[in-house]
């Protein structure tokens, strides 16, 4: 790993600290490097100023420096509006050693086209484009309408792919799609910004912390958990969505991740509208470990976009709570 204290742009954040165990001194956070990746720009929106920034050269390599404490936080890419959720992360934070998401943000998303100044390249020569997977499939289309037939190469980030071409002039392509600051950071000439397939595209990114306090609830939050079905059991999967449907809890993403190489083994991987600390919440994780034999609990925080859950009649805290004490007056035998 290679410390990087901070890269010379500003941050839009004015916090000092950020949910999850006490920190002393400046926050060290790590992200899906290089300098100039979206992650970046989703880490500096989401933690402090003076937030010493690590670049990693990839998910797993981010929350690791989390786990062996070399970073305090991490900032990683969960999901993309238009590929779906980042399997390198669901898959990282469902394994190891336990992480908590602390907080959320959104980043539009759109990209430019550099290559070598020195190349002399035009659109009508480009044959190879290096990018990240979930980039390339979010402009592949604009590279077919306006290109034509190309070859993918796939990097662990747009930012890289824009640093290796500079580096490297036989690293494998023509040219890089990345970031708009990717592309006039590492110096290439660029021949088309703004590229995106959906001009509305976003990718979510997560702040991930070590276990501690969970941020208090919002009315605007997340709960996201990994749960892994029974063996081979008929109806495992009702069960399990039969665990929110009975008490009102809805689901914002649900995604299926097979478990040990095995098509016959699945977990999923969820996102829930709602906060554990409210009780149809909390009583819906009790049923899910009843029944599933693994439920990992990844947090509850705020969201992003502010939506606040809607609360179905007979779900609210209050309604909980008076069952129970109507219960309670059963159990005694004081029930009118």
């Amino acid at each position: 790993m290679n410390t990087v204290s901070n890269n010379p742009a500003s941050s839009n954040s004015t916090g000092t600290s950020l949910p999850g165990p006490e920190v002393r001194g400046p926050l060290r956070v790590s992200f899906l490097g290089p300098f100039g990746t979206f992650s970046e720009q989703a880490t500096r929106e989401i933690t402090p100023r003076d937030a010493t920034l690590i670049p990693a050269a990839g998910v797993e390599s981010a929350l690791h420096l989390v786990r062996t404490g070399e970073a305090d936080r991490a900032v990683v890419p969960i999901e993309n509006s238009v590929e779906g959720g980042v399997n390198a992360t669901l898959d990282a934070l469902a394994h190891g050693q336990p992480l908590t998401i602390v907080g959320e943000v959104l980043v539009p998303i759109a990209f430019a086209l550099m290559v070598r100044a020195d190349s002399g390249l035009e659109l009508s020569r480009i044959k190879r484009i290096g990018t990240h997977p979930h980039a390339w499939a979010q402009t592949r289309c604009w590279v077919e309408q306006h290109i034509g037939e190309v070859t993918h190469i796939p990097t662990t980030s747009t930012a890289a792919a824009a640093k290796l071409l500079m580096e490297d002039a036989s690293c494998g392509y023509d040219a890089a799609l990345c970031s708009a600051v990717s592309a006039s950071a590492y110096g290439g000439k660029t021949l088309a910004e703004g590229i995106a397939d959906d001009d509305s595209a976003q990718t979510r990114f997560v702040l991930v912390s070590p276990p501690g306090a969970i941020p208090p609830p919002t009315g605007a939050d997340k709960t996201t958990v990994q749960v892994t079905l029974p063996d081979n059991e008929s109806g495992a999967l009702l069960t399990m969505l039969e665990q929110f449907s009975a008490r009102g809890v809805n689901l914002s993403r649900i995604e299926s991740r097979p478990v040990g190489g095995h098509f016959d083994r699945y977990a999923f991987s969820i996102d829930i509208e709602g906060h554990i600390f409210e009780e149809r919440v909390k009583d819906a994780l009790m049923g899910l470990h009843r029944t599933c034999p693994e439920v990992r609990f990844l947090g509850s925080y705020p969201r992003a976009d502010r939506m606040r859950t809607q609360i179905v009649r007979g779900t609210a805290n209050m309604d909980f709570a008076t069952a129970q004490a109507w219960m309670e007056q059963v159990v005694s035998g004081r029930a009118v």
